[in-house]
């Protein structure tokens, strides 16, 4: 499991710090520098697949795309870009070059050989869901077969339709993961389960179509089920939060999850039952990265971290980091601040901006 990442000299961090758990929350506003911290677990996965990482760090594809080194160097001051990511017991560091204006970022450190492959998100143990994820089925065998990924491009979730029409009724769902009130524990009957936290009577039926897969979604009512509707055809809810629910339930112990916005296009108490699968997951010894501008989702995580302390289920707060992010305005750089979770769930001392809206136009309408 990640323990710690150091980032220095990329994009809008000069040096920053984060502690990783379980469950790892960035939030802040936007343009501070939460997405350039998931970049770097895309950058070197997407350079390790190529087979390029002992010489060089590809910016570009499949996984995300950020243009030449000039993009990506803080402030253009052609000081050396570095990685660190910390395990239990090791130190995996990376230093490159960004003198030259390239689309990829030559290696220098002296540890260009070592042995990183261990970690999760160099292997098929890993699963990257971007903000902006697409209702289109695309049909990919050798990433579904061999790295039962639902995503390979920019985390778009494009292969969800084919990975729950191969896994749906193979893969087994455990444990915590489990919905109560579905008895069937495999994957397809336990998304449709989870499914129906944000839309009620809903089921999923994934169908191959030709030489392509898609997702068609029905309603139960007292007649009986409707026909079966395309994704484009029902809330941007269901079809958004679909694959976040198949990565989480697919995903076994020790795997490690990236999850940009999964609170996208849901109703506050879809959110909230998104968190409550999030932080089950994490406790259950998956590792989950988070990007949210969601006080439903951090809430949600403070109200499991309570419920942890009840005896009802929920996620231990020591297996959680919440990181709130700003910029110093005067020098241009990330500032990562941890936010403190004290018994019962709650936070105080809280940094000027973590989700303090709702609090200042109460204040507003309220004369004060």
């Amino acid at each position: 499991m990640i323990k710690s990442l150091q980032v220095k000299n990329f994009k809008s961090h000069k040096d920053t710090s984060i502690s990783f758990g379980a469950l790892t929350l960035l939030c802040g506003p936007n343009g501070v520098g939460k997405s350039s911290i998931v970049q770097v677990f895309l950058l070197l996965r997407q350079t390790y697949l190529k087979n390029r990482l002992e010489e060089v760090l590809s910016l570009n594809a499949p996984l995300c795309n950020l243009g030449k080194s000039k993009d990506v160097s803080w402030l253009n001051t052609g000081t050396d870009v570095e990685f660190s990511i910390s395990e239990e017991a090791k130190v995996n560091q990376w230093i490159f070059d960004v003198s030259k204006d390239f689309d990829f970022l030559r290696r220098i450190d002296k540890n260009r050989r070592e042995n990183n492959t261990s970690l999760a998100f160099f292997t098929n143990n890993f699963q990257y869901l971007s903000a902006y994820r697409l209702a289109d089925s695309e049909t990919d065998d050798y990433a579904i077969q061999v790295q039962k990924q639902i995503s390979v491009q920019e985390g778009k979730g494009e292969l969800t339709a084919q990975f729950l029409f191969e896994y749906g009724k193979s893969i087994k769902v455990e444990g915590a993961l489990l919905h109560t009130e579905e008895k069937d524990p495999f994957l397809l009957s336990q998304v449709t389960a989870w499914e129906r936290e944000i839309a009620r009577n809903v089921n999923v039926k994934p169908e191959k179509i030709g030489e392509g897969y898609e997702i068609k979604y029905s309603f139960d009512t007292e007649f009986g089920a409707t026909e079966g509707y395309a994704s484009k055809n029902v809330g941007f809810g269901l079809s958004y939060v679909l694959p976040v629910i198949v990565a989480i339930l697919s995903a076994k112990p020790g795997a490690f999850l990236i999850l940009e916005n999964p609170e996208a296009h849901l109703h506050p108490q879809g959110q909230a039952k998104v968190a409550e699968l999030i932080c089950r997951a994490a406790q259950a010894g998956i590792q989950i990265l988070v990007e949210t501008h969601s006080d439903h989702i951090i809430n949600g995580t403070l109200v499991n971290c309570k419920k942890f302390e009840e005896g009802k289920g929920g996620i231990q707060k020591d297996n959680v980091s919440i990181y709130h992010f700003s910029m110093d305005d005067q020098q241009s750089f990330t500032c990562a601040e941890k936010i403190n979770i004290e018994d019962g769930g709650r936070v105080r001392y809280t940094p000027k901006g973590f989700f303090d809206q709702f609090t200042i136009d109460r204040k507003y309408l309220m004369g004060f």
